[in-house]
């Protein structure tokens, strides 16, 4: 067996491991972060849930960290007493991103995680199972119900050689995207193996497992082996590690092989993570804002070599350098080392832990001009500035430009390739965490509820007849940020359903929400690979609080197609692709037969162009019911 099948093997509640077929696993941790908790914590409300029943859950304040006004601290004081209600980890403000700190305090090689977060995935660098879902799921999971996936086909991606000077992880990763797009994950998971993984760290690897969300995979993950051993050996956790690694005659369902040694430095162009070409094609564009951070590039060994580049010189005149450290314990290190005072002195920015830029929360950049970023994602708009342009990049190349105020090779700087030393015990942090109460005095917490936190909408079941106009009709690869955008305009409201409503689709069509609240009930068509990127469930209640009741499109990313099924949207494709042409914005579609249809998967037509769904037995009922949560309230299960 390769390692994906033995992890999934070891945590199989339901279902068999037939690629396309539904499966469901048991979940050993729980991962949620401010942007998705609140409604996690609100769901958990609707469950009546007396305690989590996961080994772990931790709840990550990382996202909405800009208290421009009360709700961002309500908040926070209602995950809070919510952690405390029900025997959840609290992270607070400033201790770091989620993906990194959970991996600094619980990362267990051979666990399952089930995050709130799309880019959960960066997990399987330690040898987790760990997936992003919508906050329904993990809400689901913490109660003790299984993990329901869709079983993917392993993809093996053999790593030979070894990384050149100025080469670094992230030039790993995209080199996947410049070879397969925002797409080619889509229904696999990406294993990694080969013998190049002994030069990887396993922070280089959380680099490349994290932006697997960016491939559409279900999940990344790397054997746990001496590299993970040394890293929990610097967090004092070396008890925590499992040697866990595929069958030396394992075979994959594809494959692919990377050199690393052939390797050159890469960038992403706006505004998708898969527009990528070797940064010497793009050199010479100017630069006016760089920013280093995000879960894409977290470790100490990313802001160190920015801080080395920069020692004794001085960041360009029209630049703005932004660094956004991960977690306090990287920022301990970092100033220990000295680090920090060079990157002062160079003219760097430094700004508090957390998500920040990445969510668009704050570092939005000027219209039109360039702006380098250590992140995930530059899906349009998302970085708060409506005609951005952003790029992704490895931190040498941010670096390089930074110095030059142009995209730059770091090659061809001239200098010396820096050398980066970690420390083999790192700063240990504990003390903000904290810990869940004992159950008898967390049956005595009251959850702390300001007026700005709203409740789930009350979703009613499918009717059999449905009369339909298209309110919406979108392009290929649109965004769950494009859908129901974070930064920080929105990003406050994100507990409070009916004031949100106002910024759906706002990227896209700012006339969206008024238009749906006159039409009441109504339909969106969309391209391929419909609701990519985050795993935020935002994009599915909001829009279904303004009546979509039938996404059609040519397909959909895997997080959001559950997410509607969740919140009782019905998601169909089209049986042929031309149909997507023969429907228009403004078109009225009528739709009969829709429950037999959706409970025995027949086909169904509207306005001549057949229609077709991929759901689920289970995910049947519940969008029939309304939902999952009217369904658990409707039949107790």
């Amino acid at each position: 067996m390769n390692l994906a099948e033995k992890l999934i093997s070891s945590h199989l509640a339901e279902g068999d491991m037939r690629p396309g077929g539904e499966i469901g696993l048991r979940v050993d941790q729980a991962l949620i972060q401010d942007a998705t908790g609140t409604m996690v914590m609100l769901e958990l409300e609707a469950l009546g849930l007396e305690r989590v029943r996961t080994e772990v859950a931790a709840q990550y304040v990382d996202h909405n960290l800009l208290q421009s006004d009360e709700r961002n601290m309500a908040d926070h004081l209602f995950l809070r007493s919510a952690c405390r209600r029900y025997g959840i980890w609290y992270s607070p403000p400033g201790n770091g991103v989620s993906h990194p700190t959970h991996m600094q305090h619980f990362g267990v090689p051979g666990r399952t995680l089930a995050g709130a977060d799309s880019h959960t995935c960066a997990a399987g660098s330690l040898g987790m199972l760990a997936i992003g879902v919508g906050g329904l799921e993990v809400a689901m999971a913490m109660a003790g119900q299984p993990l329901y996936v869709t079983m993917p086909h392993v993809w093996g991606v053999r790593l030979t050689g070894a990384l050149p000077d100025w080469v670094s992880a992230k030039d790993v990763i995209l080199e996947l995207l410049r070879r397969h797009g925002v797409s080619g994950g889509v229904n696999r998971m990406v294993e990694y193996h080969g013998p190049a993984l002994g030069t990887l760290s396993a922070m280089d690897r959380h680099v490349i497992a994290n932006m697997g969300a960016e491939l559409g995979a279900t999940t990344s993950v790397f054997p746990s082996d001496g590299r993970v051993l040394e890293f929990l050996e610097s967090q004092g956790r070396a008890d925590d590690y499992t040697e866990l690694v595929a069958d030396p005659d394992a075979g994959y369902d594809v494959e692919d092989e990377i050199d690393l040694s052939a390797l050159e430095p890469l960038i992403a162009r706006p505004s998708s993570p898969g527009n990528v070409v070797p940064v010497r094609q793009a050199a010479g564009e100017p630069v006016h804002q760089v920013v280093v951070g995000s879960s894409a590039n977290p470790g100490l060994r990313d802001f160190a070599v920015v801080a080395e580049m920069l020692r004794g010189r001085q960041v360009h005149p029209q630049v703005s350098l932004e660094i956004n450290p991960t977690s306090r314990q990287i920022l301990a290190d970092l100033t220990k080392s000295g680090a920090v005072t060079a990157l002062l002195e160079a003219g760097a920015r430094i700004h508090q832990t957390g998500c920040l830029g990445c969510i668009g929360m704050g570092q939005a950049p000027a219209v039109g001009r360039n702006s380098l970023r250590t992140f995930p994602r530059n899906f349009p708009g998302r970085s708060g500035t409506h005609d951005d342009a952003v790029w992704l990049c490895s931190p040498e190349t941010a670096a390089a430009s930074a110095l030059t105020g142009a995209i730059t090779d770091p090659r061809d700087l001239g200098l010396d390739h820096p050398e980066v030393r970690e420390p083999r015990r790192v700063s240990t942090i504990t003390a903000p965490l904290q810990r869940p109460l004992p159950i008898e005095e967390a049956r005595e917490v009251a959850l702390v509820k300001a007026e700005s936190i709203g409740s789930l909408p009350e979703l009613d079941p499918l009717p059999d007849s449905l009369t339909l106009p298209v309110v919406l009709k979108v392009g290929d690869d649109v965004s769950t940020d494009e859908i129901m955008p974070a930064g920080a305009r929105a990003l406050p409201y994100r507990s409070n359903i009916a004031a949100l409503a106002d910024f759906a689709f706002g990227q896209i069509d700012d006339t969206y929400p008024e238009r749906a609240r006159a039409a009441g009930p109504h339909a969106i068509v969309g391209g391929r690979n419909y609701g990519q990127g985050s795993s935020r469930e935002h994009a599915a209640i909001v829009p279904r609080h303004l009546g979509l009741r039938v996404v059609i499109a040519k397909s959909f990313a895997r997080i959001h197609w559950q997410n509607l099924a969740n919140f009782g949207v019905l998601a169909l494709e089209f049986a042929d692709e031309s149909g997507y042409d023969r429907l228009a914005q403004g078109d009225e579609l009528r739709l009969d037969g829709l429950r037999k249809a959706v409970e025995t998967g027949g086909e169904i037509t509207a306005d001549g162009v057949v229609l077709r769904h991929r759901l689920s037995a289970r995910q049947r009922a519940m969008v029939l019911a309304g939902g999952w949560i009217s369904q658990v309230r409707n039949t107790g299960s």
